[in-house]
């Protein structure tokens, strides 16, 4: 009986290490905060792609035009009257991704260039 108990045991520790350790290296994939220049635009005035007001970073890269749709608020940001009817230059800070086979910068820190 204690050896069964002495099994349980080093099983249970075994599979919560071995959790702990992949949640570890899944916190150490999150995508880190990266700095874009390029030009800030509405994606409903300008790109005709929304119902509703949202942003857009279009960056050059490798030559080509890459369209990165922020994940804000849309038409209430702050930023979003100076690139609604004009496209801006603008750095935006954020963390990349892709969802919907899109790219998109989440948590967007928005600097529009004068």
């Amino acid at each position: 009986m204690l050896r069964f108990a002495l099994t349980l045991a080093l099983g249970i520790a075994t599979v919560t290490l071995a959790g702990s350790t992949f949640t570890a290296k899944a916190e150490d994939k999150k995508t880190e905060a990266k700095k874009f220049e390029g030009t800030l635009t509405c994606t409903k005035c300008a790109l005709s792609e929304t119902k509703a007001c949202g942003h857009a970073l279009i960056v050059k890269e490798g030559g080509k035009d890459v369209k990165y749709y922020l994940v804000d608020k849309g038409g209430k940001e702050a930023y979003h009257k100076s690139c609604c009817t004009a496209d801006v230059k603008a750095t935006v800070t954020g963390k990349p991704g892709e969802k919907d086979g899109k790219h998109i910068i989440e948590d967007p820190k928005v600097e529009v260039k004068k």
